[in-house]
């Protein structure tokens, strides 16, 4: 008998008969959030008229408004430019928030309590408060207009959540790993990255899957510094569609560039969704 079946609770109606208006909350915004989303795919493969007269598919799939969101609608540019943000920023943010975390969580000094409040002060701080200030700086410095600087910005402002939400992590290990480590003559630098880092993979990859989405799906720091047509990631990219399927009547072709959209963060969730779970249950388990 395996663990789960050993420890499965024992079916209870009328504790069941309680949750059921639960269930039904569930039941029915699951369906509604299925229907949208289907009707959307469903959509994206229709001519505009079959959209406006409620007959999609009845000329079979239309493979022509992906053909034209790819090519008219500059999408495959705006998806690449779109992973070129958010794959290196994701892996800086990981390379800098996972020592700091460990150092503010583990290492005693001055100014620990102090570090620790500007990071609970910078989660405090929304994102868009602090744009125009950015632009300025980056004004200034002569680097917009730049790849590189979209990362970087994206890089900086995860850095406050990114550090905070490992430190739970770090703080729920025990210290007998980093005596042992010390004990067979490991520095604190190897203990780290060999030892301490792997142990928190589950919050690493689940940090980095919100990262992930949030940089993927982020439009007003994007529309800013990303102001020319061939640094625009998928974001400000569907905007761009939306605005011209107005003065075109292209609903087709908008549908297929909002499918292009969630389709890589609707995939990345589904399959990597137990590593999420595992990762924000495993905060509130002491080592």
């Amino acid at each position: 008998m395996t663990t789960k079946e050993k420890y499965r609770e024992p079916f209870k109606l009328r504790k069941e008969l309680t949750r059921l208006p639960g269930y039904l909350v569930v039941t029915i915004w699951v369906t509604f959030t299925f229907f949208m989303i289907g009707w959307i795919i469903l959509a994206s493969f229709s001519t505009t008229k079959e959209i406006f007269t409620g007959k999609l598919l009845a000329s079979g799939i239309n493979l022509d408004n992906f053909v034209k969101a790819f090519t008219k609608n500059k999408a495959l540019l705006n998806l690449g430019n779109s992973v070129i943000y958010t794959v290196p920023s994701c892996i800086l943010i990981i390379l800098v928030c996972a020592p700091a975390a460990y150092c503010l969580s583990r290492v005693r000094f001055r100014m620990n309590q102090i570090f620790e409040k500007l990071i609970i002060i910078g989660l405090a701080i929304p994102n868009i408060m602090i744009v125009m200030p950015l632009f300025s700086v980056v004004n200034v410095l002569n680097i917009s207009g730049s790849r590189g600087t979209l990362i970087f910005l994206y890089t900086a402002c995860s850095v406050p959540y990114t550090t905070f939400f490992l430190m739970t992590f770090f703080r729920g290990i025990s210290t007998t790993y980093e005596e042992a480590a010390a004990i067979d003559g490991c520095g604190p630098i190897r203990c780290f990255w060999e030892i301490m880092f792997p142990l928190v993979q589950p919050a690493v990859v689940t940090v980095t899957i919100f990262n992930f989405i949030g940089k993927w799906n982020e439009y007003f720091m994007a529309l800013i510094f990303a102001n020319r047509s061939e640094l625009r990631p998928i974001g400000v990219g569907l905007y761009q569609t939306v605005t011209s399927m107005m003065n075109s009547g292209d609903w087709a072709g908008m549908f297929a560039s909002v499918v292009i959209v969630f389709v890589p963060t609707v995939i990345i969730y589904i399959f990597l969704s137990d590593k999420i779970v595992s990762g924000v249950t495993a905060g509130g388990v002491k080592g």
